[in-house]
């Protein structure tokens, strides 16, 4: 049990967050890291960036390494799992996070490839990453999956089709997977953002960004470290009771 003197102790687990290089992902992984994990950081494409967050994570004192790969591929995700264990020992948290761009159009505007991308990432990668790791948790009856998801499911938001779509996909699948492995001790939970503003953001219309504040009851934007500290209590021994479940990280703009 943990000491009531460190309360979300993360120290001696090892924790992949995928799509780690910028925004949300970026600061899971430190607020993992600060908590006492090893971190495993991903990134697809752009080195240089993730090269920069591995070194803000470890300036503040984390124990990291980066890790490239295709978190839709299955043998990209078999390279990147096998290194991060020979690097750093066995998962013991997973933060699906990686995310492709997000424009929202009218559905005559989409074509099945663009849903079908949106798909791989909030479906497919999740499957494939948990088949890889979960033979591992199971040994050990100890595992964390931490899904990122949003808000946009249940507020329904459009012209967004594509992405809300796959975003109530991930909610269903995280939802049935936390009651087959609850029996393994391994838990299964959502985390659910609003908007938080990150550097894909920054060319977002002014009026746009006012229109959202002004429907958020706690009055300010969340900061990524919102999202960040979520996933550190979800991860921790203390959560071990909690599975299924969903975090709204959107301050009271969905209550449920």
């Amino acid at each position: 049990m943990p000491s009531p003197a460190r309360p979300f102790s993360l120290a001696g687990r090892v924790a992949l967050v995928t799509g780690s290089s910028t925004g949300l992902g970026r600061a899971t992984a430190k607020c993992l890291g600060l908590a006492g994990a090893k971190v495993a950081l991903n990134y697809a494409n752009v080195k240089p960036r993730a090269e920069e967050a591995l070194a803000e994570v470890r300036d503040a004192g984390v124990s990291a390494e980066l890790f490239q790969a295709d978190v839709t591929s299955p043998a990209e995700i078999d390279r990147m799992v096998a290194a991060v264990e020979k690097s750093l020992g066995s998962i013991d948290i997973l933060v699906v996070n990686a995310t492709p761009v997000q424009p929202q159009k009218p559905i005559e505007e989409y074509d099945w490839a663009f849903y079908q991308q949106m798909l791989d990432f909030f479906v497919k990668s999740p499957y494939l990453l948990a088949r890889r790791i979960l033979p591992g948790m199971k040994d050990r009856r100890h595992g964390r999956l931490i899904n990122i998801t949003s808000e946009v499911f249940l507020l329904g938001v459009s012209p967004f089709s594509a992405y809300v779509a796959a975003k109530g996909g991930q909610v269903g699948w995280s939802r049935s997977m936390a009651r087959e492995l609850a029996p393994f001790q391994i838990t299964v939970n959502m985390i659910a953002p609003g908007w938080i503003p990150v550097e894909r953001h920054k060319d977002e219309p002014q009026a746009d960004k006012d229109a959202y504040l002004a429907t958020v009851p706690a009055g300010r934007w969340g900061v990524p470290d919102d999202v960040g500290w979520a996933a550190a209590y979800l991860a921790s021994d203390e959560a071990g009771f909690v599975t299924g479940q969903s975090i709204a990280v959107n301050g009271g703009k969905t209550v449920w």
